[in-house]
């Protein structure tokens, strides 16, 4: 028997337990998860130190290996995030709808947890503590399938937050984590109808890909972000600028930050040289259109000889590009917001797009016309993520259209089942 199926059996076992299990005590467990990541954090850094060094000896780049790495800050944070839980409704036992029929059949519709919830997932080992958080909260058991890259510090997280759950009466199988870095083990996850009850893929195109191609349990998508930002000609430019250079450079590496630029050709001329000084003083690489070009040539000639460097004609590739990067595409558009739109609505991801614009009709066109799990006007796309949308520890960003959409976290790893009391009644 493989070790995914080993692992999903005991996890299925542990759910009985966890749904039944009080919102006081699942508090308890989410305290005691925190408490003892903070105690044993030097044991998880020094596991992290070694997965970091491996990376690094593969070559792998610095934009995923910041994805990958931990310090006692981060585990603060992850810490943070698992006593947050605690403070939020309990998402499972509500009841959602109650009405008594005529013939006296009392009906309630109960919101209950899903199960066994297997994430897949690649060089974050912070997903390990928010997935385990949410699904204790949520009471769900959940099976965690890290990626090669951070198997230590995956495995090391995992133990220390077993513990924990255990130490307060809750069954350590609650999380239950892959050892086994064989590929094959994913895929004999993704094929476990009947003990895994969801599946969340959450990492690079490829991997989200091979989880929906190949799963016969049911797949929560979540999805890379091709992220654009639209400067539409009523833009305040300053505004514009820093909008960009946040959702570009805050942090590279993760999905939300913005990979493609459209700005209207009406005031190109005039607002392009502000940003491209912008991104090169920040390292960012410019993969441009041939009225980026332009712009670049004239601002070299006004003495600016450094942008150069920073500029490469864009091929039709750019466009749909997750560079996860200092580097980002920019396309300057003839046809106003109308065009921006359907530029986004081929190359993009349904993750997070953003139109910086003053006019109130262009922001509604936009928002309205843009198919993404989240449309911004005039702030950061890098705002996508649960905690910063108040739901707490997420545990993805989905972008597909069924259940859930969007960043999510607890409400979507649960389903509903009705509770009918009655007092004899028949069919007739």
């Amino acid at each position: 028997m493989s070790e995914a199926q080993v692992a999903a059996q005991r996890a299925k076992a542990a759910s009985a337990a966890m749904a039944k299990a009080s919102t006081e005590l699942k508090n308890k467990a989410l305290f005691a998860m925190a408490a003892a990541l903070r105690k044993d954090a030097a044991l998880i850094c020094a596991e992290n130190a070694v997965d970091c060094a491996e990376a690094r000896k593969a070559g792998t780049k610095e934009s995923l290996i910041d994805r990958l790495f931990l310090d006692e800050g981060r585990i603060e944070g992850m810490a943070s995030a698992l006593e947050s839980l605690a403070s939020l409704d309990d998402p499972a036992g509500k009841v959602l709808e109650q009405r008594t029929l005529e013939n006296g059949l009392l009906i309630r519709k109960v919101s209950v947890p899903l199960g066994v919830v297997a994430m897949v997932y690649e060089a974050r080992p912070n997903v390990t503590a928010d997935a385990a958080g949410i699904c204790v909260k949520s009471g769900n058991a959940c099976v965690l399938r890290g990626g090669s890259m951070a198997v230590h510090s995956n495995l090391a997280i995992a133990q220390v937050l077993r513990v924990a759950i255990e130490s307060v009466g809750l069954p350590a199988d609650a999380v239950v984590a892959i050892e086994s870095t064989d590929r094959a083990e994913t895929d004999t996850l993704l094929r476990l109808r009947g003990l895994v009850d969801v599946l969340i893929p959450r990492g690079g195109a490829g991997l989200i890909q091979h989880c929906v191609e190949h799963a016969i349990v049911p797949v929560i998508e979540t999805g890379v972000g091709n992220c654009h930002v639209y400067v539409h000609e009523s833009a305040d430019f300053a505004m514009a600028r820093k909008i960009i250079l946040n959702a570009k450079t805050q942090r590279t590496g993760v999905c939300n930050a913005c990979e493609s630029v459209l700005v209207d050709a009406s005031i190109a001329q005039e607002f392009l040289p502000g940003l491209l000084l912008d991104l090169a003083q920040a390292n960012v690489l410019i993969h441009g259109d041939e009225a980026v070009r332009a712009a670049v040539q004239a601002t070299v000639a006004e003495g600016h000889a450094e942008l150069s460097q920073f500029f490469v004609d864009a091929t039709e590739e750019d466009w749909g590009r997750e560079y996860l990067a200092l580097e980002i595409s920019i396309h300057v558009v003839e046809g106003g917001v109308d065009e921006a739109v359907a530029h986004i609505n081929r190359y993009g991801t349904n993750h997070s797009e953003c139109i910086v614009a003053s006019s109130e009709e262009a922001i509604t066109v936009f928002q309205q016309g843009v198919d993404a799990a989240a449309v911004y006007a005039n702030a950061s796309t890098r705002f996508t993520d649960g905690g910063e949308f108040g739901l707490g520890a997420e545990i993805g960003i989905s972008t597909q259209k069924l259940h859930v959409r969007g960043p999510f976290a607890l409400e979507a790893l649960t389903s509903t089942k009705y509770l009918v009391n009655g007092t004899g009644q028949v069919r007739e």
